[in-house]
């Protein structure tokens, strides 16, 4: 195979997530640069990353893809909308870590067709991926995912504030929240980016069932996952290590690697 110049990276927000991919980038990848990236604080990063301004360019969110081929999207929600139309406008990579917004703005995966752009979803905090997919080639019969967290990770989330449910103080789990992964991803739109994954890689976000609990009892993000198909049924479980940003695991920066790797590797494992 002819050699093929390194895919040129652009990270938008380097928070917990952002700032772990930067690192393993600057730390080199085989096919992969850390080109760009766009912070709110630049001396705040310079401080984490020296490289910032020399090495790496510093660039506003929706430039990064003037001079990147792909943009790892690690924002708030409020800004997801302007920066994926600045990467998929020029028909570029987009890789969103904010999936849950992709539900809103649905019309984004439309206009990537027209503009020649991807968008890529890496598989964040969840397994078994490859499963729903292969299962959702047949016929998916149910989807269902409960959701524990520590309190402090929900405390704040819209749904919580609209419905006056405080997650303080809590001495037992309760149930937050029962319905679907859409209606999940517009009440917790910084919690819960997993169901909304796991609703595009099965059966839709309408019909993927979601329950959330805040649960005081455990340390860890712990998802589990029940699918019923004609041709396989199957439970998952996954605990997850909260990152120092609480609503989000430690694992959906390595996951975002793996991802960014399976692009440029030789062999690609699982579908």
């Amino acid at each position: 195979m002819p050699h093929q110049p390194p895919i040129k990276v652009g990270i938008a927000g380097l928070g917990a997530v952002g700032l772990e991919v930067a690192r393993r980038l600057i730390d080199g990848i085989d096919g992969l640069t850390l080109t760009a990236v766009a912070v709110r604080d630049a001396d705040k990063v310079r401080r984490a990353l020296p490289q910032i301004g020399d090495a790496i360019a510093l660039r506003t969110y929706t430039a990064l893809a003037d001079e990147c081929d792909l943009v790892v999207e690690c924002l708030p929600p409020a800004l997801f909308r302007d920066i994926a139309i600045s990467v998929i406008d020029k028909g570029k990579l987009f890789m969103p870590l904010s999936v849950a917004q992709l539900l809103p703005n649905w019309d984004l995966v439309a206009r990537a067709k027209k503009n020649g752009a991807r968008i890529l979803v890496p598989t964040g905090a969840l397994i078994g991926f490859d499963a729903v997919r292969a299962a959702n080639e047949g016929t998916i019969h149910s989807v269902k995912m409960v959701t524990r967290k520590p309190p402090a990770g929900l405390d704040g989330a819209p749904y919580l504030i609209e419905n006056n449910i405080s997650v303080k103080n809590l001495d037992k789990p309760v149930k937050v929240f029962d319905g679907t992964a859409r209606e999940g991803a517009r009440g917790f739109p910084a919690n819960v980016n997993v169901a909304a994954a796991l609703s595009l890689a099965g059966i839709g976000p309408d019909r993927t069932r979601l329950e959330i609990w805040a649960d005081p009892t455990v340390t860890r993000n712990t998802h589990t996952i029940d699918v019923e198909s004609d041709t396989v049924n199957f439970t998952m479980t996954i605990a997850g290590i909260p990152s120092q940003n609480p609503r989000t695991g430690r694992v959906v920066p390595l996951s975002t690697i793996a991802a960014l790797r399976a692009l440029v590797s030789e062999l690609k494992v699982g579908t």
